[in-house]
């Protein structure tokens, strides 16, 4: 068993679906030609940092956004480059599956048996990691895509994080 993971989505995660509250700045972004207009908060990344040392975790990236996010998100929320996921764009629903389950089957692959710890918000990620054949231990912490990350979804990992060690 490697170092724990703490994975981040972006979309819905650190970036809330409808304004958010107090500490987030809206910043534009043009990865790959498209533009997008993202609402971040800069304290997500120490906060993020901190949990990771306290855990002796390596932070990667999980969302569509690759390794665009080392260049969008990262800088804006106070983040090094990270590691990421290589998740392909998905197929759509005419070729089977959901959301979820794509992502859940490149994350799966991709943690190679560590324990992880997982901030997504699609509603269906936590069945759909847990059926992954050879997943390791983990964590999905379910966040609501409209409030997006929070100190209380950063106390769960902790606490789940922690008790890895004993």
């Amino acid at each position: 068993m490697g170092s724990p993971l703490v994975l981040l989505d972006v979309d819905g995660v650190l970036n809330p679906f409808e304004r958010p509250h107090k500490g987030y700045r809206r910043h534009r972004c043009s990865p790959g030609g498209v533009s997008f207009r993202l609402w971040l908060n800069a304290g997500h990344g120490p906060s993020l940092l901190d949990l990771a040392e306290s855990a002796g975790a390596e932070l990667a990236w999980a969302s569509y956004w690759c390794d665009h996010a080392n260049e969008w998100i990262a800088p804006r929320v106070g983040l090094p480059e990270l590691p990421f996921v290589p998740i392909p764009r998905f197929p759509g629903i005419e070729e089977g599956g959901t959301l979820g389950a794509w992502k859940a089957r490149h994350v799966a692959a991709w943690t190679e048996g560590r324990p992880f710890v997982w901030f997504e918000d699609e509603p269906d990620a936590t069945d759909c990691i847990a059926a992954e054949p050879d997943v390791g231990e983990h964590l999905l912490v379910a966040i609501d895509p409209v409030v997006g990350l929070t100190d209380r979804h950063l106390e769960l990992a902790a606490g789940w994080l922690g008790a890895l060690s004993r």
